[in-house]
């Protein structure tokens, strides 16, 4: 994470994560200059308004910013074929020993 405060208070920050990054802050002039110099480094694409980032949305409203894993966790369901599932207060049956066809299970796996 990189964080620049100009001599006037106005801030820049920029969060590299991988090849993912965020770039914000109050210093658009600033913000446009590092721009320039990423992209003279590396192959950038500017995608705009952040909107999904490391399996967080984003949504900015006027009441403030909101964050959610919906997004991740709905595709997490498609993936697993369980979207149609519907939730138990108690997923499984209680047993005294974990146990697979009779055969107690290594509990060091788990």
């Amino acid at each position: 994470m990189f964080f620049k405060q100009s001599n006037d208070g106005r801030m820049t920050i920029l969060i590299v994560y991988v090849d993912d990054i965020i770039l914000t802050g109050d210093n658009t002039r600033e913000m446009d200059r590092l721009k320039k110099v990423l992209a003279t480094k590396f192959e950038v694409k500017d995608l705009g308004q952040m909107r999904y980032f490391l399996g967080i949305e984003v949504t900015k409203s006027k009441k403030g910013i909101s964050i959610s894993h919906r997004k991740y966790v709905l595709d997490l369901l498609i993936e697993t074929d369980m979207l149609g599932c519907k939730p138990s207060d108690i997923p499984i049956k209680a047993r005294k020993r974990m146990e697979s066809d009779g055969i107690p299970m290594d509990r060091e796996r788990y």
